[in-house]
C-alpha cells in the first residue's frame, strides 16, 4: 500500500498513544488478539486506542486458520447483544416511548462487535484488515453457521463503507503501476489473463479498462471491467482475445462490448458495485468517444450446465426423450468440434438457454447470477450466441453459449424499475422466440 501524509500520521499517532500505554500500565501487556480487544473497547484516548487497533490489525495477520477461527468464535460469543438489556430497553420504550428510551433501544440492539470493527478500522491498515477478516469469514460460513451474525454485522458497515460516494473510477492502462497491473491478472475471473503479454493486448488502443478503487485501499481494484470497442454486436468472445487479432481504429467503432467484469475482493462479496461502475464507464466512454452507439456485454451464463444437469423429464418445451439426448451429446468430449453433432444440438440448445435466462427462477429473481445482475442494472437480454466461448470454461459452464445485454442509454431506468418493481426479464424479441420455439 502507498505510505500517504495520512497514513503517515496516523501510524506515528499509534505510535505515541503506544508509548503512553507503556508508561500507564504495570502489568504484562496482552499479547493475544482476544485481549487485544477487549482492552480495544475500554479505551477512550484516540493515540492509545489508535495504538490497539494497529496491534489488533498486525495480530490478525500472523495468525494460522485455527486462530482465526477462534477468534470469529469469541466475536460470536463474546461481542453478540445482550438479550437482558434488550429486554429492559424494549419494556422502557413500551412503558414510555420517547426520543430517549427509543435512543437506548437502538443502542442495545447493536452488538458491540460493530463498534469494534469500527475502531479497528481506524488503524492504518484497519480496512484491509477486516475485508481480510470478511474474507476468511465467507469461506468457512457454510460450516460455521453460528457465525452469520459476526458477518451480518461485518458486511452491514463494509456495505456503508463501500458505498459509491467512496469510490473512485479510474482507467487501467499500461502506464498503471506494475503492482496493481499484476493484480488484473490475478484477479481476471472470467477469460484468464495468459501474462504481460496478453494483459498488454487487452490494454491496446481498441480497449479500455476501468476499475474501482476505494481511498483506503489504493492499490486494491475492487471491480474492474474490459471493454473491446468494435463495428457491430460481437458474438464471440475468441476473436476479441486473439492474439493475432486485427486492432481498428477506435473512433471508427460503433460498439463497447463489455465482455469481462471481474470482482476482485471476496471479503466485499454481496456488496454490489457493478450498477455504478457499468453506468459510469459508459458516461467515460461516451465523452471520449462519441462515435458509440451502441453499448453490450458479451456475457458467460454460470448456472446454465449445472441447472440443466439437475433437470429431469421435459425441460422447457423439449421432451424428456430430447433433453435426454441433448444431455448425453454434452457429456462427449469435443463434440462442439464436430460439426454434424453440433449441428444437432444446436436448436435445442439455444432454447434451452434462452428458456433457462426468461423462465427459470429462485424466489421471483433469474436463477443465472450474471443475468440477475445486468437485468439489475437495467440491460435488455438481447441475443444468444451459439458457441461464443469455445474455450474450457466457457463449454463446461454453458456449452459454448454466451449472451449479450444490451444497455439502451434511453432504457437503463424504465429496464431497471421494470426488473426492480415486476421482477420482469426484460428481453428481445429474439429472445422470446427462442423461448417458444421447439
Amino acid at each position: 500500500m502507498r505510505q500517504t501524509f495520512v497514513s503517515q500520521l496516523f501510524n506515528s499517532i499509534a505510535d505515541a498513544g503506544r508509548d503512553l500505554l507503556d508508561r500507564g500500565n504495570n502489568k504484562p501487556r496482552n499479547q493475544t488478539i482476544e485481549g487485544l480487544c477487549r482492552d480495544l473497547m475500554t479505551q477512550k484516548g484516540e493515540a492509545s486506542g489508535m495504538a490497539l487497533a494497529r496491534e489488533v490489525v498486525e495480530s490478525w495477520k500472523g495468525l494460522a486458520d485455527a486462530e482465526k477461527l477462534a477468534y470469529l468464535k469469541f466475536l460470536a460469543e463474546d461481542f453478540s447483544v445482550d438479550d437482558g438489556e434488550i429486554a429492559k430497553a424494549v419494556a422502557a420504550y413500551q412503558k414510555e416511548p420517547s426520543d430517549t428510551s427509543l435512543s437506548r433501544l437502538s443502542a442495545v440492539l447493536e452488538s458491540p462487535r460493530q463498534e469494534l470493527m469500527r475502531r479497528i478500522n481506524f488503524a492504518p491498515g484497519g480496512t484491509a484488515a477486516i475485508v481480510d477478516m470478511r474474507k476468511f469469514l465467507v469461506s468457512v460460513l457454510r460450516d460455521h453457521p453460528d457465525l452469520v451474525k459476526v458477518d451480518q454485522d461485518i458486511r452491514h458497515l463494509l456495505s456503508s463503507w463501500f458505498n459509491r460516494g467512496f469510490l473512485e473510477l479510474e482507467q487501467i492502462n499500461w502506464r498503471t503501476p506494475a503492482n496493481i497491473l499484476e493484480k488484473l491478472i490475478e484477479y481476471e475471473a472470467v477469460h484468464e489473463i495468459d501474462g504481460w503479454e496478453d494483459l498488454r493486448r487487452r490494454l491496446d488502443d481498441d480497449r479500455r479498462c476501468f476499475a474501482f478503487f476505494h481511498p483506503a485501499l489504493p492499490d486494491e481494484p475492487l471491480i474492474f471491467v474490459e471493454v473491446a470497442l468494435v463495428k457491430g454486436l460481437s458474438s464471440s468472445v475468441q476473436p476479441l482475445l486473439h492474439k493475432e487479432r486485427t486492432k481498428l481504429d477506435p473512433m471508427k467503432t460503433d460498439t463497447a462490448i463489455f465482455y469481462s467484469i471481474s470482482n476482485c475482493q471476496e471479503g466485499l462479496k454481496g456488496i454490489s458495485f457493478g450498477n455504478f461502475l457499468i453506468k459510469q464507464v459508459v458516461a467515460e466512454l461516451t465523452v471520449e468517444f462519441p462515435n458509440l452507439k451502441h453499448f453490450s456485454t458479451l456475457s458467460p451464463i454460470p448456472g446454465f450446465m449445472k441447472w440443466f444437469a439437475g433437470t429431469r423429464g421435459a425441460v422447457g418445451k423439449l421432451s424428456a426423450g430430447k433433453a435426454t439426448k441433448v444431455r448425453k451429446l454434452l457429456q462427449e468430449d469435443g463434440w462442439f468440434r464436430d460439426e454434424e453433432k453440433a449441428a444437432s444440438v444446436k436448436e435445442p440448445l439455444e432454447h434451452l438457454v434462452a428458456h433457462y435466462l426468461v423462465n427459470e427462477k429462485s424466489r421471483d429473481r433469474p436463477l443465472d447470477p450474471v443475468s440477475r445482475f445486468h437485468l439489475g442494472n437495467g440491460a435488455r437480454l438481447e441475443r444468444i450466441n451459439w458457441l461464443g466461448d469455445t474455450s474450457d470454461n466457457g463449454i463446461r459452464q454453458s456449452a459454448g453459449v454466451l449472451a449479450n445485454y444490451y444497455y439502451s442509454l434511453k432504457d437503463i431506468e424504465k429496464n431497471h424499475e421494470a426488473y426492480a418493481n415486476e421482477r420482469k426479464v426484460v428481453a428481445s424479441s429474439a429472445i422470446h422466440s427462442l423461448v417458444k420455439s421447439v
